[in-house]
This record gives structure tokens, C-alpha cells and sequence, in this order.
């Protein structure tokens, strides 16, 4: 007899699969991590992997799909939610720097991951989707200073966030209220705002 899935609880199983992956791409780096890895951390065999992600390079894109998504929704929600344009500023820095571990273990994936795409076009395509979606983000935020300029704005304010995240992971003993501060200024600076 056929097995019946219910899909509350694939939607639940695979979520908690992709975050068991994802710790164990923290851990290992994407070169270094492997299917009996991210199943020994899940408490799963290497089966249960395979059933509902077909293969690595799915359970990763999955991932990486999964936590850039729950970074740009939750991003998207606190700028809504923000009613002054200085306000949306000070929500979106909080979004993209949300506590020294959390901000270290996304960005050192995320690097991780697009170094893995530029040699991979199901990566990339992944990649892509996410770049889309923060350039909405940005050009939001860049259009608090109008519209003329604004996609140049929305590049260097991305610019900003992504150089500021790298010094952020290279730092051995990161300020968080440091980064936030010098990010929020740079995009004051980038809006022309004083």
C-alpha cells in the first residue's frame, strides 16, 4: 500500500531539513559539506535526503533559496512596517546586520555559496533570484531620495551593505552597533541625506 504524505508535515519535515543543511554548510563550507554530513546533523539517513531533495545541489539550492527568502520577507515586512523614511533605514540596517552570529553564519554561507555558483548555473540561477529580489529592497530605499538616480542609488547602497558584510565576516571581533551605525551613514550619505 502507498504511503500518504501529508503536506503539512513534508512542508515542516523539509523545512527542518534545510536548516539541519544549513548549519552543516556553516560548519563544513559548501565544497566541504556532503549528503552524510547534512544527514548525520538532521538525524536522518542520507535516504531521507535524497526523497526530498533528489541530490546536494538540490538540498543546497533549497537551502540557500529558503534563508535568502527569510531574510528579504523579513526585511520587506519591517519596511512596511516603518513610518518615517529614516525609520525604513534604521529597519533595513537591523535586517541586514540581526546579531553577530546570525549576520556571521548567513554572510559566510551566502559567500560560500556564490563562489559555488559562479561554476554551477543551478546555483547561479538561485543567485539570481535573490539579487532580484533585494534590488526591489534597494531601489525602495533608494527612492526615498527620488526617482531620478535611483537604480545607481539602489547599486551602491547594495554595494555598501555587501562590503560592509565582508569586513563584518573578516573581522575577529565585530561591533555590531559599529556596523550598523557605519551602515546606516553610508546610506544617509548614499540618499544625500545629512
Amino acid at each position: 500500500m502507498a504511503r500518504t504524505v501529508n503536506p503539512i508535515q513534508d512542508r515542516t519535515r523539509r523545512a527542518g531539513l534545510e536548516k539541519a543543511a544549513y548549519l552543516a554548510l556553516y560548519e563544513r563550507g559548501y565544497a566541504g559539506v556532503t549528503l552524510a554530513n547534512i544527514a548525520e546533523h538532521a538525524g536522518v539517513s542520507r535516504g531521507t535526503l535524497v526523497y526530498h531533495f533528489g541530490s546536494r545541489a538540490g538540498l543546497l539550492s533549497a537551502v540557500m533559496r529558503r534563508f535568502t527568502r527569510t531574510i528579504t520577507v523579513a526585511t520587506r515586512r519591517a519596511l512596511r512596517q516603518a513610518e518615517t523614511p529614516d525609520a525604513k533605514l534604521q529597519a533595513f540596517v537591523e535586517n541586514q546586520f540581526y546579531g553577530v552570529q546570525n549576520t556571521q553564519r548567513f554572510y559566510t554561507v551566502s559567500l560560500d555559496f556564490l563562489a559555488a555558483a559562479t561554476r554551477d548555473p543551478e546555483l547561479m540561477a538561485v543567485q539570481r533570484d535573490f539579487l532580484g529580489q533585494t534590488l526591489e529592497l534597494d531601489l525602495e530605499l533608494a527612492r526615498l531620495a527620488g526617482e531620478d538616480g535611483a537604480g545607481a542609488r539602489a547599486r551602491q547602497l547594495r554595494a555598501l551593505v555587501e562590503g560592509l558584510s565582508v569586513r563584518f565576516l573578516a573581522d575577529p571581533a565585530p561591533d555590531l552597533a559599529a556596523y550598523r551605525a557605519d551602515c546606516l551613514g553610508g546610506l544617509r550619505a548614499i540618499l544625500d541625506w545629512d
